[in-house]
């Protein structure tokens, strides 16, 4: 495996990082199928990084279509062990005004049959997610946030809609009701997929919009969510130049060995196609 890595996920808006010096574009097959794009790999504030747009450059695929199982499989082969995921969100608190960023620490899941593990095809895992992104990597997020001068919010939960198209009033008031503080289209999937690699994982999520529950203001556009993001865009850049070399070159956190003891299926069992195409992710568990 290679040296480690911090890894950077780039939503709408924000489809590459200036800065980042000896680049590579590193292509990666994976049992799961394609990524979404090309890894751009370097070093950005001393540090390597690996940078995914999400979506694909020129924002070519859909929340619903992508590979998630590829996108984290990718960044685990390159030996991330940190992921920052920059997302455009709606906002569903009057406090988190447009132009806010927020570092979520829960998330609630409205998609409908995304793959979003792992597992499968004659192994049986079960990781912890009751606190699903590594509070670690959320407070050095949060602390460079403020830093760069950001009005931001520590906290919070991000509920995952499936898209594409926007939540009707009816939804959005009944997600406030909930009290999530944020809405989205892709954050889930990867963090828990980030889980079961034991990759830390950690959200800076960008308010564009009051999503439609606020009153006075107009409907959701994608016009005005892509305006506010590019707005956004050299906020979040600053803030990971700011965050990057202040992650922990060695983890204590639990992300770690999330998956030591997950693992329920007898390693004699577990069919030899499945345990290669794991090797990257489960080996240690497996020999």
């Amino acid at each position: 495996m290679a040296e480690q890595m911090i890894g950077i996920i780039g939503g709408s808006g924000l489809y590459n990082i200036e800065g980042i010096r000896d680049v590579k574009t590193v292509a990666i097959d994976t049992p799961f199928g394609k990524p979404s794009d090309s890894y751009t790999v370097g070093m950005l504030e001393g540090r390597n990084v690996a940078f995914l747009p999400r979506h694909g450059k020129g924002h070519t695929i859909l929340p619903s279509e992508l590979n998630f199982r590829a996108n984290i499989y990718g960044m685990k082969k390159l030996g991330v062990e940190h992921i920052i995921a920059v997302s455009a969100v709606g906002s569903m608190k009057e406090e988190i005004e447009p132009l806010d960023i927020v570092i979520p620490d829960q998330f609630f899941d409205r998609t409908r049959g995304r793959i979003s593990t792992f597992f499968g095809d004659g192994i049986v895992g079960h990781v912890s997610f009751a606190d699903p992104v590594c509070g670690t990597l959320a407070d050095t997020l949060y602390n460079a946030a403020k830093s760069a001068g950001a009005r931001v919010h520590k906290g919070g939960t991000y509920l995952c809609m499936e898209g594409p198209l926007f939540s009707t009033r009816a939804e959005s008031n009944v997600y406030r009701q909930w009290g999530v503080s944020v809405i989205g289209m892709t954050n889930l999937q990867e963090a828990k997929l980030a889980r079961e690699a034991e990759i830390c994982y950690s959200t800076l999520a960008m308010a564009t919009d009051y999503d439609c529950w606020h009153v006075g203001e107009e409907a959701v556009t994608l016009e005005m969510i892509i305006g506010n993001l590019n707005k956004n865009a050299e906020m979040a850049k600053r803030i990971l130049k700011i965050a990057i070399p202040k992650i922990a070159q060695k983890r204590s956190c639990a992300c770690a060995t999330a998956a030591q003891s997950a693992i329920v299926t007898h390693k004699d069992l577990i069919p030899e196609n499945t345990k290669k195409n794991l090797d990257v992710l489960f080996g240690k568990y497996l020999r």
